[in-house]
């Protein structure tokens, strides 16, 4: 194995991302980040020795313009070869701001370099500010972000150095302020789901819920206040029950579409065990 890619997926944009990176670069394993408590990260008791790979890639969505708290968590974890190659892909829906110039810090402290670090934009899943847009801007967005990964996948190949790509100044100096204010406020920010009257008790929010979030009580799911923000739980309820805020219900729903339930309950699953 030359490669080692980890990546975060709520609603499959980044899985997907995974995919098409490792399949272009050859001799790859993409591996999911799995769950973990704070405790558990702060005590270090998942430490990850990087070993047998010449590469490392990270690939995860940008949270509120920036690395989401899964991810931090996961960087502090790992011993890392200060020698090795690292690299980095930021899926969002259009507002990457600093986000790969904070992992470039985060590995910095760990005494790693990112050799190169890009920004695929891809239909944001963000449904609070929206949908994701008609269906040729989706499918124009999902052919531009392959053409991107390719690029990506044969600069890792060679091992090139690339760019720490960021977005434009006014997100750099608007947005970074708003991710370090809302970074700890994030847990709770689940105060905001609820379900509408077409809920029929599936489970599947629980079920696609990767930080073990959500408990069903009374058929009707229940927030625990662990919340990631990865919106799974709105974007794959079957009934689009699930809402957010007081304007979801008129938003389309999305998640990549060559993603399917069925790989994300089972890396939801796999991240909860992880949490035990």
């Amino acid at each position: 194995m030359k490669t080692m890619i980890f990546f975060y997926t709520g609603t499959g944009n980044s899985l997907w991302t995974a995919r098409l990176l490792a399949r272009g670069i050859g001799e790859s394993e993409i591996i999911p980040i799995g769950g973990a408590s704070d405790d558990d990260m702060s005590g270090h008791n998942r430490e990850i020795i990087m070993c047998g790979a010449e590469a490392v890639g990270f690939v995860f969505p940008v949270h509120i313009w920036g690395v989401p708290r899964r991810v931090v968590q996961f960087i502090g974890s790992l011993i890392m070869d200060t020698a090795g190659y690292y690299f980095a892909v930021a899926v969002n829906g259009g507002q990457v701001a600093s986000t790969l110039l904070q992992l470039r810090k985060l590995l910095e402290r760990k005494g790693a370099k990112l050799s190169a670090g890009y920004e695929i934009p891809m239909p944001s899943n963000y449904i609070p500010w929206g949908g994701p847009g008609p269906e040729d801007r989706i499918r124009e967005r999902c052919a531009a972000a392959e053409r991107k990964i390719s690029e990506i996948a044969s600069i890792v190949r060679s091992r090139g150095r690339g760019p720490v790509e960021k977005g434009p100044l006014w997100q750099n100096i608007i947005f970074s302020p708003a991710y370090r204010l809302t970074f700890r406020r994030v847990p709770g920010m689940d105060r905001s789901f609820w379900t509408d009257p077409k809920c029929n008790g599936c489970g599947i929010c629980e079920k696609v819920c990767s930080c073990g979030n959500i408990r069903m009580e009374g058929e009707r799911p229940v927030w625990l206040h662990r919340c990631e923000q990865c919106l799974a739980c709105i974007q794959w309820c079957p009934q689009e029950a699930v809402q957010f805020g007081k304007r979801t219900p008129r938003y389309p729903r999305y998640h990549h579409p060559e993603v399917s339930l069925k790989d994300i309950i089972s890396l939801a699953r796999t991240a909860r065990e992880g949490r035990k």
